[in-house]
């Protein structure tokens, strides 16, 4: 199964790229970025419990600001296999790159309302994970230059598909002092009436080595590909942002 997953990867990623590279009608810029986030849970009864995640996103490695994203949300354990969670963010995207995701080279705010099931499964010493996310996203919108803060929110929303594997490198599950390694790819699509140029609004794929303490702290670090579509065209050219970097996640479990 792991070499059907991982060639079926391959095809979809190579179908990706080529899509994209082959239209002529298309600018195309790219950062190196890095990433470096806390994920935190607190486990508050049986079956419920908070999350909290603060995600520190640089651009040229670590040097300057790409985002700042803060979130939190409640967790409903319902079953072993199905974690659910609804939550808030407040999400700063700074005027970084060769091309600024605003027409206007400025700073906004995001306030974003989201919810979330994951369905967790294995298969021999393979863990698998599906996550399922909408978001309502209320973006900082300038309507003039010569603003110095945004006048509208307009109502923007996304569904986001994550798939994930993991596996230890020792032994047949990731438990006290374990190193594993993990990867991940994740899409996100707009929809909604206020949906712009972005449809397709980005991919992300992650390859990690991990270890993990014990079922309180673990850590894990590799390599991040961020394929970014802008909301707004130039010249009636969609525009595409090509990332790469490193990320870096901390997990805790209190």
């Amino acid at each position: 199964m792991l070499k059907r997953f991982l060639f079926l990867v391959c095809l979809l990623m190579c179908f990706r790229c080529n899509f994209i590279h082959a239209q002529n009608n298309r600018i195309k810029t790219g950062e190196n970025i890095g990433w470096y986030n806390y994920f935190g849970t607190i486990k508050l009864t049986e079956k419920i419990g908070l999350h909290t995640e603060y995600q520190f996103r640089r651009d040229d490695w670590i040097n300057n600001w790409q985002q700042s994203l803060l979130r939190i949300g409640i967790n409903y354990q319902a079953n072993k296999s199905l974690l659910l969670r609804a939550g808030y963010g407040w999400i700063e995207t700074f005027n970084y790159g060769e091309i600024p995701l605003n027409s206007f080279g400025k700073d906004f705010t995001e306030h974003r309302i989201f919810q979330m099931a994951q369905i967790s499964h294995a298969e021999n010493k393979i863990s698998y994970s599906h996550r399922f996310m909408l978001e309502q996203r209320f973006v900082g919108k300038y309507s003039s230059a010569n603003l110095t803060k945004e006048d509208s929110y307009p109502l923007l929303h996304r569904m986001r598909y994550m798939f994930r594997m993991q596996a230890p490198f020792v032994g047949s599950s990731v438990g006290d002092k374990t190193p594993y390694w993990a990867m991940y790819n994740e899409v996100f699509i707009g929809f909604g009436k206020n949906v712009n140029a972005n449809v397709f609004d980005q991919n992300r794929l992650g390859l990690l080595l991990g270890y993990q303490w014990n079922k309180k702290y673990r850590i894990e670090a590799g390599y991040l590909n961020q394929t970014l579509q802008f909301g707004r065209q130039i010249n009636n050219q969609s525009v595409f942002q090509f990332n790469q970097g490193i990320i870096v996640n901390v997990y805790l479990n209190f």
